[in-house]
């Protein structure tokens, strides 16, 4: 995971400050890192008698709205030059990943009630393939067969953890999926990976301000979530079953998706997959600290898959 050297970098030019840079493009990983894997625990968190009491499509849209304003804010204060480049042929590019992202979004809350949870964090393992294969295809820049074993042993890892990395996790549920939940989960997995690839091409495109960009790409997310959630009709409120803990949920995923924005500008999506499978390990901390749940073997095999594919991957030849 190289550090980038593009110009616009958290405001660093590439000839100076390179040690601090990097630094801080290292801190930048290891928060998303963070961020990503106390989603989980975050969630539990907020369960009352086992249950989500709010609805996620508002959780979605705040987030949303959150991102488009930090962007607005960041664009006003380092970037009101670039306001000149703003249009519409500029934000186009960005209405693709930001309805991907939608459709995900909302496929992810029905999806599950065709299949058991743990099957479907297993499946959903399989958008790392669908994200390499879109990101070789699209971006037309192939992966040596050294890469791609790299990817399946992260997609394995993945399984791993999600079929048993953690003991203790409640009631053993018996595994099932139905044909209408295995065309659901390829649509998933497809349509993630496809959105991954789609925004890092849409931000690699233009000689813009990641600011500029995220305004682009939040303003038509929120736009297509707010309408999500009026046509789904939620029971109660907008806010009813929230609590201090949404608030936290809604400001780390909204910091989540700022800095992954900036990985797939100045890395690629690839990055941010193994950012994503090392966000795993937090996960298993948070989960251990909080719920007295217990690591088991295939915890510990998950993290040597992890480090081998790191190896295989970014090693220098």
């Amino acid at each position: 995971m190289n550090a980038p050297t593009d110009s616009g970098t958290f405001g660093l030019p590439p000839a100076k400050g390179r040690m601090r840079g990097r630094f801080r493009w290292a801190f930048a990983l290891l928060l998303a890192v963070l961020v990503y894997g106390s989603h989980a625990p975050l969630i539990a968190l907020c369960k009352v008698s086992g249950k989500v009491p709010f609805s996620s499509s508002s959780v979605v849209v705040l987030v949303e709205l959150t991102k488009l304003s930090a962007s607005t804010a960041l664009l006003l204060a380092r970037d009101r030059g670039s306001l000149g480049s703003a249009s519409l042929r500029a934000a186009l590019p960005f209405a693709l990943p930001a309805a991907l992202y939608a459709a995900n979004n909302n496929l992810v809350v029905h999806m599950q009630r065709h299949m058991d949870p743990v099957t479907f964090q297993v499946l959903s393992n399989l958008k790392i393939v669908a994200t390499a294969a879109f990101h070789s295809l699209l971006l037309r820049q192939r992966l040596s067969p050294r890469r791609w074993l790299a990817l399946l042993l992260l997609t394995a890892a993945g399984a791993c953890q999600a079929g048993g990395g953690l003991g203790g996790e409640g009631e053993d549920t018996r595994p099932y999926l139905t044909p209408l939940g295995a065309v659901a989960v390829a649509a998933y997995c497809s349509i993630s990976g496809l959105s991954a690839v789609c925004t890092e091409r849409a931000l690699k495109s233009q000689p813009l301000p990641l600011s500029l960009q995220n305004l682009f790409l939040y303003a038509v997310g929120l736009a297509i979530n707010s309408a999500a959630h009026l046509a789904s009709s939620p029971a109660g409120g907008f806010f009813e079953g929230y609590s201090a803990w949404v608030g936290v949920i809604v400001a780390t995923q909204a910091l989540n998706g700022l800095l992954m924005s900036a990985v797939m500008k100045y890395d690629s999506s690839i990055t941010r997959l193994f950012l994503i499978s090392c966000s795993m390990l937090v996960n298993a901390a948070l989960s251990v600290l909080l719920f007295q749940l217990q690591l088991t073997p295939l915890f510990f095999v998950a993290v040597g898959l992890i480090c081998v594919a790191i190896h295989l991957y970014y090693r220098v030849r």
